[in-house]
C-alpha cells in the first residue's frame, strides 16, 4: 500500500509538471509544430488503446471474470467522458490555437482542463492500487495524452489574452488537480470493497473514447500519404511500447 502511494503521487506530479512543456515550442515554426503534435497525437492514441486492451481490460477480467459489472462500467466510462466533453466544452484538440483553427477562450478551458486532470489522478492512483506494473503503463499512457493536450492548453491561454507567466501559472494550478483526484483514489480505494472493479473498466472506456473519438478522427483530417504513415508508425509504436510493458 505504502509503495502504490509513493508511486501514484509521484506519477501525478510528473503528470502536474507536463504543464510547463508548452513554453518550449513558442518559437517553433506553426507548420513544424503542428507535425511533430500530431506524431504525438497519434503515439499517445497508441498508447491509449494498448493501454486499454493490453492492460486494462484484461486486468478486469482476471480479477472479476467476464462479468456485466465490466463491461457496464466500460460502457460507463465511454459515456460519461462525452458527457463532461459536451457540458464543459472539454476539448482533446491537440493543434495549436490560430486564426484558422481558434479554440474556445480562457476560463472555460481552465475548467475543462482541471477536471481533466482530476480524473487522470484518480486512473492513475487506482491502478497501482492494483498492480504497480498497471500503474506503470496507465501513467505512462496518461503521460503521453498529456504533452500534446499542455501546448494545445497553453497556446490557448496565450490566445485568449493570458501573459505568458500567468499562462504558466494557471496551467500548472490546473494541472495540479491531477495530485488531488490520486489522493482521493487512494483514501476511497482502501475503504471501498471492489473499488478496482469499477473503475478500471471506467478507465478502459475512457480510454477508448478518448483514442477514438477525439485523437484518431483528428489525425484523419490530414490526409497526405506521408503524414498518415508518419501517425500510423505513431500509433503501431504507441501499442507496441503498451505491450513490452505486460510482462
Amino acid at each position: 500500500m505504502n509503495i502504490a502511494i509513493i508511486y501514484s503521487i509521484v506519477s501525478v506530479l510528473i503528470v502536474s509538471l507536463i504543464s510547463f512543456i508548452g513554453v518550449f515550442f513558442l518559437a517553433m515554426k506553426p507548420a513544424r509544430l503542428k507535425n511533430i503534435t500530431m506524431i504525438l497525437v497519434s503515439f499517445s492514441a497508441g498508447t491509449m488503446l494498448g493501454g486499454a486492451f493490453l492492460h486494462l481490460l484484461p486486468e478486469a477480467v482476471e480479477a472479476n471474470g467476464s462479468s456485466m459489472t465490466i463491461w457496464a462500467s466500460l460502457l460507463a466510462g465511454i459515456i460519461v467522458f462525452f458527457i463532461l466533453e459536451k457540458i464543459i466544452y472539454w476539448r482533446h484538440c491537440h493543434i495549436p490555437t490560430s486564426d484558422s483553427h481558434p479554440h474556445p477562450f480562457g476560463k472555460m478551458n481552465l475548467i475543462g482542463d482541471g477536471l481533466h486532470n482530476f480524473i487522470d489522478g484518480v486512473i492513475i492512483a487506482s491502478a497501482f492500487l492494483i498492480d504497480i506494473k498497471l500503474g506503470a503503463a496507465t501513467s505512462l499512457a496518461v503521460i503521453a495524452h498529456e504533452i500534446p493536450q499542455e501546448i494545445g492548453d497553453f497556446g490557448v491561454l496565450l490566445h485568449a489574452g493570458y501573459r505568458r507567466g500567468r499562462a504558466l501559472f494557471l496551467n500548472f494550478i490546473t494541472a495540479l488537480m491531477a495530485v488531488l483526484g490520486a489522493i482521493l483514489a487512494l483514501a476511497i480505494g482502501v475503504k471501498i470493497e471492489n473499488f478496482s472493479s469499477y473503475i478500471i473498466p471506467f478507465t478502459a472506456g475512457g480510454f477508448l473514447y478518448i483514442a477514438t473519438a477525439d485523437l484518431i478522427p483528428e489525425l484523419k483530417k490530414d490526409v497526405r500519404a506521408r503524414d498518415s504513415l508518419k501517425q500510423l508508425a505513431g500509433i503501431v509504436i504507441g501499442i507496441l511500447l503498451m505491450l513490452l510493458l505486460k510482462d
